[in-house]
């Protein structure tokens, strides 16, 4: 449990960084959309965190040098981007192939089969942005948009436009934050859970009307048949 609660603290993740802390957000960044392996890494409550830690203040408090935050907003959309280019190759590359594989501690099909809900639901468009908004799911969204033939050109465009606003949004949010809220370092972890609560909210709230729906489809059928 201890292990658990350290990969979801991006305190510890800096921490143990340390003066490659920079280096290590972009990337964690890359691992966590273009492996799928990384999906239990923490990029949004990372990022915010490395923008509140790119501020002096909140830096000097932690007791590490400040991030590099023109590095972070330069390289870290840039990371985001390939890493989902990489899973969007893997997937056109491999096909349903890359997910044959056993329920395992770091794999699970209910996460491509979630993947493969929103895409059929919101388009593919509209779905890679969203993920990127959404923990899990945007780590095996853009291998689902390889197998589900997804075309190279329109992905890149998506994923550029997910990926900054994204990484952008985060990182921006966390300097404000770092600026604006005094001793902020000492609100990191309760932070990390509010931050992974609002981003699940969507994925609960789709679990909750599949489930509805799937109550609701017997009896429609059994009044049809009447």
């Amino acid at each position: 449990m201890d292990v658990l609660l350290d990969l979801l603290d991006p305190k510890w993740w800096l921490g143990m960084l340390g003066a490659f802390a920079t280096i290590g957000v972009i990337a964690i960044v890359f691992a966590e959309t273009g492996l799928l392996v990384g999906f239990f890494l923490p990029g949004d409550s990372l990022l915010v965190t490395a923008g509140i830690f790119s501020t002096a203040a909140a830096a000097q408090g932690f007791g590490i040098a400040p991030l590099s935050l023109p590095t972070l907003l330069i390289f870290a959309p840039v990371a985001a981007v390939a890493g989902a280019q990489l899973g969007h190759f893997l997937g056109a590359r491999f096909g349903r192939k890359l997910f044959d594989k056993p329920d395992s501690r770091l794999f699970k099909r209910e996460h491509v089969e979630k993947a493969e809900h929103y895409f059929e639901k919101f388009g593919p468009a509209r779905a890679v942005v969203a993920a990127r908004f959404m923990p899990i799911v945007r780590t095996f969204m853009n291998p689902v948009a390889g197998v589900l033939e997804m075309d190279a050109r329109r992905f890149f465009v998506w994923n550029v436009l997910g990926g900054v606003v994204w990484v952008e949004a985060m990182l921006l949010l966390g300097y404000f934050l770092g600026h604006a809220v005094e001793g902020i370092d000492k609100y990191i972890l309760p932070g990390v859970f509010v931050i992974v609560i609002l981003s699940l909210i969507p994925i609960v709230r789709e679990v909750l009307k599949d489930r509805r729906a799937s109550r609701l489809e017997p009896r429609g059928r059994h009044h049809a048949r009447k």
